[in-house]
């Protein structure tokens, strides 16, 4: 990757920004089909893309396909289900090796004879990548942890397991945002700009870090807790806020995220391994 500007450049043409959605653009819903894009975001991403020369970039735990529905007609660069495919700025799509269908069905099989067992778990089948919520059952994460722990030791060369807010998910082994992000800036035209990535869940841990050796920004979404993101914004709403500002007023957006005299840090000293709560999601 070549070398990343200067974080005080206040061009928009100088940034590379990397958004996940549920829980950063979108507010979390129930169910993942149940979440709604709020008026007035696609166009206010649109915009942004037109003003960075298109390095704005959707990286999130659902299919790019799902991410399509979701914000058309918008289409953005997007990497989906963790990484594990990829679509650039050109449109050409890619994924990494794809999990044998035994290895999906065992894993399935495992989801939903607990979600049977179990009323308030909800198996959300991603076709490649498989997750079991337990929003509607929190006082299961114990049993929900330890039961896909089991299945994730079984398929360990196929699938890795990824905790997240009131969710465990088997995706694709290999597949991580901050890969995701480092296969962007490898790209026309996020290559050479400052990485921003803006996420909430555990599964954004990976891209933080990647950002932060880069000298870019990581900024996590919601309440205060152990990460390796060094910024902060308290909620979706004021993700959009601060977009809308990143449009208006580039360099007065940047600089609330990047002095501490404007924005929030939120490193605790702390490692962003666990949960720091009794709970996760999903999508990220």
């Amino acid at each position: 990757m070549t070398a990343t500007p200067r974080i005080d450049d206040p061009a928009l043409s100088a940034v590379a920004l990397f958004l996940d959605v549920d829980g950063t653009l979108l507010d979390i819903a129930a169910v993942p089909q149940a979440v709604s894009v709020p008026a007035g975001l696609r166009e206010r991403l649109r915009a942004l893309s037109r003003a960075s020369g298109g390095a704005v970039a959707l990286v999130s735990g659902r299919a790019i396909t799902d991410l399509d529905a979701l914000f058309a007609p918008l289409r953005l660069p997007s990497a989906g289900l963790h990484g594990f495919e990829h679509r650039d700025a050109t449109g050409l799509y890619r994924r990494r090796r794809l999990p044998s269908a035994a290895a999906l069905e065992t894993a399935r099989g495992a989801m939903s004879r607990l979600a049977r067992q179990h009323p308030g778990l909800l198996v959300e089948d991603k076709q490649f990548a498989l997750a079991l919520h337990y929003r509607g059952a929190p006082q299961l994460e114990g049993t929900v942890v330890a039961t896909m722990q089991e299945v994730a030791a079984r398929l360990g060369d196929e699938l890795d397991l990824q905790r997240g807010k009131m969710v465990v998910e088997l995706r694709p082994v290999g597949a991580s945002k901050a890969r995701a992000v480092a296969a962007f800036l490898e790209e026309v035209p996020f290559g050479g700009r400052m990485p921003v990535f803006v996420g909430d869940d555990l599964t954004d841990e990976s891209a933080f870090e990647l950002v932060n050796s880069l000298a870019g920004l990581s900024v996590l979404v919601g309440a205060p807790r152990p990460s390796a993101a060094r910024r902060r914004l308290a909620d979706v709403a004021a993700v959009h806020a601060w977009l809308a500002r990143l449009q208006l007023e580039p360099a007065a957006a940047l600089r609330q995220l990047s002095d501490p005299a404007h924005g929030e840090s939120v490193r605790e000293g702390a490692s962003p391994g666990e949960p720091p709560g009794s709970g996760m999601r999903r999508q990220a």
